[in-house]
């Protein structure tokens, strides 16, 4: 079998798949859609990280793949719901580079507070300004995280031991971790926050919701991060507001657009502006997230294919499963609709092949059977094949 890996993906994942008895393509950069279904072609596993868009023109044209692996956080790259209705399985990494985007707000926060960005710029023009005129400690101050989340939450945690009093806002009901004060909505937090965290998934609903009207709410030369969705955030009026001085510093790690490769072009309306720390989507990026990363996705990848487990899949139903040692493990994506497992049932028995276990579960259109038995005659698979229920049918040789 065949994996591609692209956009830098970390050798441990090459190394992985490799030991599983993968023959692995790497490839440093993302691909267009052109590029990416002429590289799909015989492929069964494919990696990405957020630059390579996974269309649906792609998935209908890449009938080989069986699963995605997002080395990331985030999957709107993809086209999910297409994906699962062609029982192709994503996989992402939603914990693994939480505590690196944490220390990068901790830092940021701090870089800010201090105007550290300033004082390097003017030394290395050779000015020495040592002046603590708008330079604070953030111990005290009133932090406010939008998004409680995995980072979120990991980052009320630290914060709070550095002296920062938390406040939080989601839109889901969270448990406030230490002495976190939970805020029943976004302007309450804004009217209290002295420093605003970004920290929101990539839902559609999420779009440009941060924007003028909520920079005018926030307290006056208070502090604004974005670590989180490029796209949640009007940086035109982030720009005016720093520039009027209401906002007295930002930190943005996230575009609306992004360059696709390392050296290329890169513009935004935040260049040039003081007190203003530009990242290039690098809260992730550490050594040891990316080492992470590379293990856990490549991990999901290799157990689906040998056991076909599918637990934290993103666009199907999750099964956890054991080694098969011997016999046959049949893999049964289909339509959830009433009676398909006993169909499945009955067209074995048809064919007296006896069921050694079997596992179920339905997650919106979509249920995942998994039935294990010593053998399975080639009729029976291409009557499974033919169930107008079946979405895809995979044999696993124990």
């Amino acid at each position: 079998m065949k994996a591609l890996l692209l956009e830098n993906v970390h050798p441990l994942a090459e190394h992985i798949l490799k030991e599983a008895g993968f023959e692995v393509e790497t490839h440093a950069g993302a691909l267009d859609e052109d590029e990416l279904i002429e590289a799909l072609q015989g492929v069964q596993l494919l990696g990405i990280r957020s630059k390579t868009e996974v269309t649906e023109r792609v998935l209908d044209s890449a009938p080989d793949l069986y699963a995605i692996g997002a080395f990331c956080i985030g999957t709107t790259q993809i086209a999910k719901k297409h994906a699962a209705g062609r029982g192709v399985v994503v996989f992402n990494a939603p914990f693994s580079n939480t505590r690196s985007v944490v220390e990068l707000a901790i830092a940021e926060i701090i870089v800010m507070a201090r105007r550290l960005t300033e004082k390097d710029k003017a030394l290395h023009e050779g000015v020495w300004n040592k002046d603590a005129t708008g330079a604070h400690e953030i111990r005290g101050r009133a932090l406010g995280i939008v998004g409680y989340g995995n980072i979120g939450s990991q980052l009320s945690v630290v914060a709070e031991m550095l002296g920062l009093k938390v406040y939080f806002y989601d839109s889901d009901d969270k448990l406030a971790l230490g002495n976190a004060t939970r805020c029943g909505s976004l302007d309450e937090l804004l009217e209290v926050a002295e420093v605003v965290t970004l920290h929101v998934d990539d839902r559609k609903g999420n779009a440009g919701f941060f924007g003028a009207e909520q920079f005018a709410k926030m307290r006056p030369r208070s502090l604004f991060l974005n670590l989180s969705r490029g796209f949640v955030v009007d940086y035109d009026a982030l720009r005016e507001a720093l520039l009027s001085g209401h906002i007295a510093g930002a930190a943005v790690d996230v575009f609306p657009k992004e360059p696709k490769k390392r050296g290329d072009a890169f513009t935004s309306p935040l260049q040039g502006i003081p007190n203003v720390v530009l990242t290039p989507h690098v809260g992730g990026s550490t050594e040891e997230a990316q080492e992470d990363i590379g293990r856990f996705v490549a991990g999901k990848l290799r157990d689906y294919i040998q056991r076909g487990t599918t637990t934290l899949n993103v666009n199907l139903p999750g099964l956890s499963l054991p080694p098969r040692f011997g016999g046959k493990r049949i893999l049964h994506l289909h339509l959830n609709v009433p009676g398909v497992l006993g169909k499945v049932n009955s067209l074995l028995a048809k064919h007296e092949v006896n069921i050694e276990g079997q596992a179920l579960n339905t997650a919106g259109e979509i249920g995942y059977g998994v039935t294990d038995v010593a053998e399975l005659p080639r009729a029976a698979v291409a009557e499974l094949l033919a169930m107008p229920e079946t979405i895809r049918l995979a044999i696993i040789d124990g």
